[in-house]
């Protein structure tokens, strides 16, 4: 959202009861009731009347001018609380509704008390139905966290709490959408959502391409040269894979069905980079050998 005083249109100066006159003037102009079927002024009428809920009440408002939550009633800092930025209009008994700050006095002043507003100067026109505003967080994931999925509990500005589910397999910037978690909607009209925007932190060892897996892994010059078996790390924990003879660096492998999940019951496969690894501590017999085996024995790695 953006700054709630510029929304309004009030200075940041401006008193509470100026806010507050302020809104009744735009409100009367921008209800749904007034007009009907039409979007845009739709959308800017929950722009104005989240803005209000802002800083139409006293404690949010001195919060905002203090920099500890957003323009969207968002904690402030790196991860909010909960290990997830963002958050939802704080304050009252209706944390993301367009009720605070005293907002539907407000429209019982313009508009009539709900129990007359049948005769009010709208006639029997049926209040319009408002659907309410998404609201936006960031969460924050390891690579196999993402990769594996789960639940995460997020603690939103108001208090509130929320149980993420994880789908397996997710991507960095992917954004999960939690129905009717978002703020009130008004005349009845059903909540917004709650958008999840999921960060997933680069991971030391393994490096995603679409559904699958890469990552580097070192071997000994006995490996390399004889083959066998070693333990390789995977989402999954290690499992043991078989190096051909002869193995040089950049020689790749696969590990089938160990690479990231997609749709139903289906898993990217792994691939092993791997790096022969001389001795760190020079070793006189090695070199002896191979000065001799170098005679006879010459060949072009270039």
């Amino acid at each position: 959202m953006q700054d709630p005083y510029k929304i309004l249109g009030v200075s940041k100066t401006a008193s509470q009861d100026d806010i507050k006159k302020t809104y009744r003037k735009l409100a009367r102009e921008l209800h749904p009731d007034v007009n009907p079927g039409d979007p845009a002024i739709e959308e800017k009428f929950k722009k104005v009347s989240a803005a209000y809920h802002l800083i139409g009440d006293a404690e949010r408002r001195k919060k905002y001018d203090a920099g500890e939550i957003d323009a969207e009633g968002r904690e402030t800092g790196p991860f909010g609380r909960g290990g997830a930025r963002g958050g939802a209009y704080q304050g009252g008994g209706d944390p993301f509704g367009f009720a605070g700050a005293n907002a539907d006095d407000i429209f019982d002043e313009i508009f009539g008390n709900r129990g007359q507003r049948e005769g009010s100067g709208f006639g029997s026109r049926r209040a319009t139905k408002v659907k309410g505003p998404n609201i936006s967080y960031e969460l924050s994931l390891d690579l196999k966290e993402a990769l594996l999925g789960g639940t995460r509990r997020i603690n939103l500005a108001s208090g509130k709490q929320l149980e993420v589910r994880i789908p397996p397999g997710s991507e960095d910037g992917q954004t999960l959408r939690l129905k009717n978690q978002g703020m009130s909607g008004m005349n009845g009209g059903e909540p917004g959502d709650a958008l999840i925007k999921l960060h997933v932190h680069p991971d030391p060892l393994f490096r995603r391409e679409g559904n699958d897996l890469h990552c580097d892994l070192a071997i000994s010059l006995p490996e390399a040269i004889l083959g066998g078996s070693i333990e390789v790390p995977t989402i999954d924990g290690k499992v043991s894979m078989k190096i051909p003879a002869n193995a040089n660096s950049g020689t790749i492998l696969r590990l089938r069905g160990k690479g990231a999940p997609h749709g139903k019951d289906h898993r990217g496969d792994q691939y092993v980079h791997l790096t022969v690894r001389l001795p760190e501590k020079r070793d006189d017999d090695l070199v002896n050998f191979v000065r001799d085996w170098a005679k006879n024995n010459s060949y072009s790695a270039r």
